[in-house]
C-alpha cells in the first residue's frame, strides 16, 4: 500500500504503543507517539513542555468550528490563532502536525486523534486495541511496576480522560466499533495476532483497490 498510515487508538494498558512499534519494525516505517508532541512544538513555536503537560487533555470549552470550517492553520502568528487559549493551540497544533506527516511520509501513529485528523486520508487504516481489565492490569504492573490496585487506578484515569479528550475533538465515539476500521482484543489475540490482523487487513484493502482499478 503506497503512502499508507496506520492510525491507533487504544484502552491503557492494552499494548496499543507496543503493537504500533511492532508493526513499525515489520513494515519498515516509523511510530508516532510522544514524538508528536516535539513536531508540534517546532512547527507552532510553542514550548515542548506546553504540549507535554496538555497531553490528550481536553478544555472546557472548543470552538468545533474553528477546526471544521473557518479556521486554517496557514500561519501560526496569525491573530486567530494567537488569540486562542492555550489549549485550542495545543490541539490544533498536534492537528496540523499530524495531517502534515502524513503528507510526507507512511508511518503509525498511536492515539492524539490521529485516525479524526486524517479522516480524508485516502489511505489511512483505523485501529482500536482494547482487552480485558485483568490483562491491561497485569501488563501495567510488568511495565511500570506498580501494584495491581495502583494499576487498575491508573487505567481507569488514563482511560477516562483519552475518551474525553476523543470525543471532545472528534465528532466520534472513543472505543466505539463504528468509528474504526479494526477494533481487536489484544487479551485475546496477543499483539503478535493485532499486528498479523493488521497486516492482513491492509492487504485486503490493497487488493480490492486493485480490483476496483482493473
Amino acid at each position: 500500500m503506497e503512502n499508507f498510515v496506520i492510525t491507533i487508538g487504544r484502552e491503557f494498558g492494552s499494548g496499543g504503543l507496543d503493537v504500533g512499534r511492532m508493526l513499525s519494525k515489520q513494515l519498515n516505517v516509523n511510530c508516532y507517539d510522544k514524538e508528536l508532541l516535539a513536531m508540534a512544538a517546532k512547527e507552532s513555536g510553542l514550548c515542548q513542555e506546553i504540549f507535554e503537560s496538555h497531553d490528550e487533555k481536553p478544555t472546557n470549552s472548543f470552538l468545533y468550528s474553528l477546526v471544521m470550517d473557518t479556521y486554517s492553520v496557514s500561519g501560526y502568528t496569525s491573530t486567530p490563532f494567537m488569540e486562542m487559549p492555550l489549549n485550542h493551540k495545543v490541539f490544533l497544533a498536534q492537528f496540523e502536525a499530524i495531517k502534515n506527516l502524513a503528507k510526507k511520509e507512511s508511518c503509525i501513529i498511536v492515539g492524539r486523534c490521529a485516525d479524526y485528523a486524517l479522516e480524508e486520508h485516502p489511505n489511512c487504516i483505523q485501529v482500536f486495541i482494547h482487552a480485558e481489565k485483568e490483562f491491561r492490569i497485569q501488563h501495567i504492573v510488568e511495565t511500570y511496576g506498580l501494584t495491581k490496585e495502583k494499576a487498575a487506578d491508573m487505567i481507569q484515569k488514563t482511560d477516562k480522560k483519552r475518551a474525553n479528550y476523543y470525543n471532545y475533538y472528534s465528532n466520534k465515539k472513543w472505543g466505539d466499533s463504528r468509528s474504526y476500521h479494526l477494533t481487536l482484543d489484544s487479551s485475546v489475540l496477543g499483539f503478535d495476532g493485532c499486528c498479523k490482523m493488521i497486516l492482513e487487513h491492509m492487504e485486503i484493502v490493497e487488493a480490492k483497490k486493485k480490483e476496483h482499478v482493473s
